[in-house]
């Protein structure tokens, strides 16, 4: 049986939450509740939970301050939200799960099932990538935090040269010529990764625009990036790629 904890300023929205936990997340026992930061910082260092669930905005402290305010992250955390695209992104980017309130039962479901395989030493250095990330909201969010079969990575954006989908896998290659195979979909990182530097030029490759060495015709043509790679470009997306690189 894991633990949790709910932490919302919301009364309705704790008790919405803690039903549905009962009602369809065998194995979780809810121990605890608080209406801030505050009383969640209280809660967890009395309880020590496995998994938090953290609203993140909170009238005097937020989520992420709270987190910000915790010595100790031994734990898993879902956050719960009812808007802010931005910081959803900035949680993505930490590979953190988020539910949109209200909560929808299967994507509750899908966020604890992950936790099965996911390793909470993780949690401290997840929390510093999104304060980093969340702490410069007009800046690019350059951090990224890949999910792996054997753990979290964690990468600058900068350094991917290209993306190849492997099934529900994702190789990801980097400047240094190294790879890694990411837990996720291609698509899942095309929705991710800023539009203005990657481009998905075939169903199967996603490339960083700046690594790009040349153009070469063809049907759909072929891109030569400076690491040595050539990558097909396939014909439905040449004339919007072409426009992308001002050819």
């Amino acid at each position: 049986m894991q633990t949790a904890i709910i932490i919302d300023d919301e009364a309705k929205g704790r008790l919405a939450l803690k039903e549905k936990i009962k009602n369809y997340c065998s194995g979780i026992q809810v121990v605890a509740e608080a209406a801030s930061g505050k009383e969640g910082i209280l809660a967890i260092e009395q309880h020590h939970p496995q998994i938090i669930f953290l609203d993140i905005e909170m009238p005097g402290m937020s989520g992420f301050e709270m987190l910000n305010n915790l010595a100790d992250k031994n734990f898993h955390i879902i956050f719960t939200t009812a808007y802010d695209q931005y910081a959803i992104k900035a949680i993505k980017y930490a590979a953190f799960d988020y539910l949109l309130k209200p909560v929808d039962i299967e994507e509750l479901r899908e966020a604890i099932a992950k936790i099965n395989y996911l390793e909470n030493n993780q949690t401290k250095k997840q929390v510093e990538l999104l304060q980093q990330n969340i702490h410069h909201p007009k800046k690019l969010l350059n951090k990224l935090a890949i999910p792996t079969l054997e753990g979290l990575f964690f990468y600058d954006i900068k350094d991917i040269t290209y993306l190849e989908a492997i099934s529900n896998y994702t190789n990801i290659y980097f400047s240094d010529k190294t790879k890694i195979i990411a837990s996720k979909t291609l698509k899942e990182f095309e929705e991710l990764l800023p539009e203005d530097i990657f481009f998905r030029l075939h169903h199967s490759y996603i490339v960083n625009l700046n690594f790009i060495k040349r153009y070469i015709k063809g049907d759909g043509g072929q891109v030569e990036l400076q690491t040595g790679t050539f990558i097909d470009v396939s014909r439905r997306k040449k004339e919007e790629f072409l426009k992308v690189i001002g050819f």
